[in-house]
């Protein structure tokens, strides 16, 4: 099996009474091993501390779970509902996709009532944790996951029109594959205390929880376009103000 991975850098402008001060939004999309690695790497990178917390001794019924430095709720407000799943690193949530919305899946807020929020009690702008039984079906056309910070414009950590994109090695058994991935998002632009997530794929019963990882980065700390290392077997798609406006120079030309 090839492995996956992408890293996605978007390059944004903000501009203050200072002047221009650049943003980046960045996500990591990988199997758990090889994702939290990437995860810790990047904070640390920028001069942050990593914040861990794994799931465990949780039971459902309730309608939020507080975990110290987070409270766990459903989007929907509803009781939350808990397992162990496979070889992910610790108990997880049940937040498979449902309800209405539209077919092809065009907006990315259609199933967010399906999902998960994070309520933190300090302010954060790094999240990642682990997905399971994510693209095993229902990708008609795709299946997606998004990350939001504070309600914002939701953020794609992961899409995949076939199977074979959401098999990983185990991080138990690296020899055999499974449906088991880390996501992570990270927006240096400010802080949040929210950070909510969910899926499209109608049909998935989708996990996730594992292990948390969180960070508070100082804004403008993430390295600009390109200037992210990343594996030779990988790929990266960069976007942002920059090449928009470059791609707006070329038509105009």
């Amino acid at each position: 099996m090839t492995r996956k991975y992408s890293f996605l850098i978007a390059f944004a402008f903000a501009v203050g009474i200072a002047g221009t001060a650049n943003a980046t939004i960045a996500t990591v999309y990988d199997g758990i091993a090889a994702g939290r690695t990437s995860f810790d790497n990047t904070v640390t990178g920028a001069g942050g501390t990593v914040g861990v917390d794994t799931w465990t001794g949780l039971t459902g019924g309730n309608t939020s779970i507080d975990r110290g430095a987070y409270t766990i709720t459903n989007n929907d407000g509803g009781a939350l509902s808990f397992r162990n799943y496979r070889s992910m690193s610790g108990q997880v949530i049940d937040i498979d996709p449902a309800g209405g919305g539209t077919n092809p899946r065009t907006d990315p807020m259609d199933y967010f009532d399906s999902g998960m929020t994070l309520t933190f009690d300090s302010a954060v702008n790094a999240v990642g944790f682990e997905v399971g039984d994510w693209a095993t079906c229902c990708h008609s056309p795709v299946t997606e996951l998004f990350i939001s910070f504070d309600g914002g414009t939701p953020i794609k950590v992961a899409s995949a029109t076939t199977r074979s994109q959401g098999r990983f090695p185990s991080q138990t058994d690296p020899a055999s594959s499974v449906y088991e991935i880390f996501v992570a998002a990270f927006d240096d632009s400010g802080s949040f205390t929210k950070v909510s997530f969910w899926g499209n794929g109608i049909g998935e019963v989708l996990h996730a929880g594992g292990q948390v990882r969180y960070a508070l980065l100082n804004q403008g700390s993430l390295p600009p376009i390109g200037a992210v290392p990343l594996p030779a077997a990988g790929w990266v798609l960069l976007t942002g103000v920059g090449a928009l406006l470059a791609l707006r120079r070329r038509k105009v030309a």
